[in-house]
């Protein structure tokens, strides 16, 4: 037998240990109980933090108070239900439950493994998984099971298909060839902080776009080297029980649905960028006429539904799965049962979650971490390299990007600022380390998620399983891109539009 490298036998080590812990569930409950101990210590220790911008102070809040246990007790229930991807894996299921039962799935993965060369499909999957952001959080619940289905059903393990989408949706979250919802979101918090010395520099939402798009062919090339050359040799022949999707030739009768339902798709993409395309569009921002701040992308949730649910009609009627309402109500009764497991896991996540927030605990850990670095007194590319390993490092305790750039943005991007660096650089950076811990931090909110789709292929696939199938992910996705922004800061290329690298202060 051939001996194992150093960095696999890490990996299994990491398993290892990760699979003796307890269920995810246990485990999510277990923290919340830790971090409601560690707050009352710290809390008693008086630790605080002073908000950069606000002048603000935050004080740990015990959650074992008088008052902290009156919240515990009164918001339960609150936490459980206001848990942002519990919502939208519940709406999308209801969409993909009429797709999936009506038999469209199936026969889209079939084409999709038959037609498409093979030797592109795993570099198709990371690539769709970074352009996937354009559709907010959809790329989680559909692109992620799709790839481990469509790898199981062409012989190859179903993980490394579900790791390869995963890499692509989560851990180039950074990188993107398009404008998404979160740019402007982004680019208003980093001019904010940059008119602490100038104000009158403006900050557009496709300032990283130059940077994104090159991102997205790096993280391609690297996930998709990390998927075929570590990751799948690591997972060997896959030998579970999953039932794989049938490969049989597409018939007459499911070609002619599948063109109706493409028409269908058609029709209602065509009927919703009208909502948006006029400038008087219903699905603009009544007042400012925006579009990337406005109904459309607030209730993008409710699109993602009618593009799966719709289409999933056409097919099941053509093809005979879903001849009346009794027929379409199985199907969707069916795919809420398979997320059964996720939705108890999601209870306990959400308490951690939120009481660790509630805390304070993530929010000053963010703070004193962002004002240490900047005490240290690097520059320059240095200074970069830290930012990002910073950001990478709290992203770890704090799962929302913008919650994230809010607090470290008005300290970091005037210190670029002031060392001749335009703020784009600084959100640039940001972004690469907010990116590539995603994939390993169980912070992320569909962290478990994943993991229920995971359980469909390997019931002893534990939290330990899910992080050292992704670790090499996370380490070659930050030394490649770390050395991609290192270049970019040499070449001084702007990062986007009116956005150069280099600025200096009037």
């Amino acid at each position: 037998m051939k001996k194992k490298g150093f960095f696999n036998r890490a990996l299994d080590l990491i398993e290892k240990i990760g699979n003796a812990l307890p269920h995810p569930a246990t485990i999510f409950g277990i923290l919340a109980l830790l971090v409601a101990i560690l707050s009352l210590i710290l809390s008693a220790l008086n630790l605080s933090s002073i908000h950069p911008v606000t002048g603000e102070s935050y004080n740990v809040k015990s959650l074992l108070s008088g008052d902290g246990i009156r919240w515990i007790y009164s918001n339960i229930t609150y936490n459980f239900i206001k848990f942002p991807p519990l919502g939208y894996v519940l709406v999308v299921m209801v969409g993909i439950g009429a797709a999936e039962g009506s038999g469209l799935f199936n026969a889209l993965i079939r084409g999709m493994a038959l037609g498409a060369p093979k030797k592109l499909i795993t570099a198709t999957l990371v690539f769709a998984g970074i352009l996937s952001h354009v559709a907010s959080e959809a790329g989680y619940v559909i692109l992620i099971p799709l790839g481990a289905a469509i790898f199981h059903s062409i012989g190859r393990h179903p993980l490394a298909g579900l790791a390869a989408a995963f890499c692509g949706v989560s851990g180039g979250f950074g990188a993107n060839m398009l404008i998404t919802s979160i740019d402007p979101v982004l680019a208003g918090l980093s001019e904010s902080a940059a008119h602490i010395l100038d104000k009158n520099i403006s900050i557009n939402a496709a300032c990283n776009i130059y940077f994104s798009f090159v991102s997205a062919i790096v993280v391609t090339i690297i996930g998709t080297l990390v998927t075929e050359k570590i990751v799948e040799p690591r997972l060997g022949k896959y030998e579970g029980i999953a039932e794989k999707v049938a490969l049989e030739k597409l018939t007459a009768i499911e070609k002619k649905a599948l063109r109706w339902s493409g028409v269908s798709s058609v029709f209602f993409l065509l009927i919703l960028f009208l909502t948006i395309i006029p400038e008087n569009g219903i699905f603009r921002n009544p007042q400012t006429k925006d579009v990337l701040k406005s109904p459309f992308f607030d209730g993008l949730i409710v699109g993602i539904l009618l593009f799966f649910l719709i289409p999933g009609l056409v097919y099941g009627k053509i093809v005979g799965t879903i001849k009346n309402d009794k027929d379409l109500m199985k199907h969707l009764a069916n795919s809420m049962k398979s997320i059964a497991g996720y939705i108890v896991l999601v209870f306990f996540a959400a308490q951690f979650v939120y009481f660790f927030n509630y805390s304070n605990i993530g929010i000053i850990l963010a703070i004193e971490g962002a004002v240490f670095l900047k005490d240290i007194g690097f520059t320059g590319i240095p200074l970069a390299i830290s930012f990002v390993l910073l950001a990478a490092f709290i992203n770890m305790f704090m799962g929302s990007a913008s919650a994230k750039w809010a607090i470290m943005a008005p300290i970091f991007v005037p210190m670029f600022m002031l060392l001749g660096y335009h703020p784009a650089l600084t959100q640039a950076a940001f972004r690469i380390g907010d990116s590539i811990t995603n994939v390993i931090t169980p912070m992320m909110s569909y962290f478990a998620l994943i993991l229920t789709f995971v359980e469909k292929y390997d019931e002893k696939y534990g939290m330990g399983s899910l992080i050292s199938l992704m670790l090499p992910f996370t380490i070659f996705l930050g030394l490649g891109w770390i050395l991609l922004l290192v270049l970019w800061i040499f070449l001084s290329l702007p990062l986007g539009p009116d956005s150069p690298l280099h600025y200096m202060l009037n």
